[in-house]
């Protein structure tokens, strides 16, 4: 995967995970089938701080469930996050995709968000759908909607900022998938890519995040986090005015911040494709 610093983004991946944690509870009632035995082995790849590999322990407490990640920091976070919530979760440390071979086979394999850091992507799905047992489960996070958080006129600073750093968001992600190693063109049909990954039953859902205004301490301070983020990696995009209605959200002391404001809320669509492996 491409250079990102992700032992030191453990925090806000960890607090943004919790922050969307409905989609995923929504995402694994699918994956519970009545119809079929319940999973054996589940492997989150790319789990990050194991907010969702603890879920997915807690939906499935018979089978055995493993946490993968390249960063031994962030298993480490899933580790005292499982103790912390009382599911058993293993983990183990590998490289996406170069190291997914030696895991071994499962019957449910989910990855959230990783596939599109990786230059050729339907390689790293024919990767993904080789974990799989007959009739196993392959649940991929990618694509859904931006997020949003704040009304569309502020009160200050020019309407649709949101849209804005929107479009210079989606202009960095361009740059950062032109520059990963390998990187291959190749139109994002997900469902498509799974299909033609040998996989069957191919669907996608997308589920809602909708946390009312006025947010909870948790959720605000992950809207806070991210427009940080923004506002550092956007700096030599943002003009002045943009530039300094960040500043005003971002100072704790004014009235009108993102600390403060009772008109916060978060609203998020995060899209899930499935698919089986054909078998048993």
């Amino acid at each position: 995967m491409n250079d990102f610093d992700w032992a030191a983004m453990a925090d806000l991946l960890e607090l943004d995970g919790e922050t969307h944690s409905p989609y995923l509870e929504q995402a694994f009632e699918l994956l519970a089938d009545p119809s079929r035995p319940a999973p054996r082995r589940i492997l989150d790849i790319g789990s990050g701080p194991g907010v969702a590999a603890c879920r997915l322990a807690a939906a499935f407490p018979q089978a055995e469930v493993t946490a993968v990640d390249g960063t031994p920091e962030l298993l480490a976070r899933a580790e005292a996050r499982a103790e912390r919530l009382g599911v058993r979760l293993r983990t183990r440390v590998a490289e996406f995709p170069a190291g997914l071979a030696a895991l071994g086979p499962a019957d449910l394999v989910w990855s959230g968000q990783v596939v599109h850091h990786v230059g050729d992507q339907q390689d790293a799905l024919d990767r993904l759908a080789g974990l799989l047992r007959p009739g196993g489960v392959l649940a991929i996070v990618e694509g859904g909607l931006p997020s949003r958080w704040l009304p569309r006129d502020l009160g200050f600073g020019r309407p649709e900022l949101a849209a804005r750093l929107d479009a210079l968001v989606a202009d960095r992600f361009s740059r950062m998938r032109a520059e990963l190693p390998g990187t291959v063109a190749v139109a994002e049909d997900w469902p498509g890519m799974l299909r033609s990954a040998g996989l069957a039953e191919v669907r996608s859902r997308t589920f809602l995040v909708d946390l009312p205004a006025p947010l909870p301490e948790g959720p605000r301070q992950a809207v806070r986090r991210t427009l940080e983020r923004q506002r550092a990696s956007l700096a030599e995009h943002l003009d002045a005015d943009d530039a300094a209605t960040l500043d005003r959200l971002l100072d704790p002391a004014d009235p009108a911040g993102v600390d403060r404001r009772t008109d916060l809320f978060l609203l998020a669509a995060r899209t899930v494709h499935f698919g089986r492996r054909p078998g048993s």
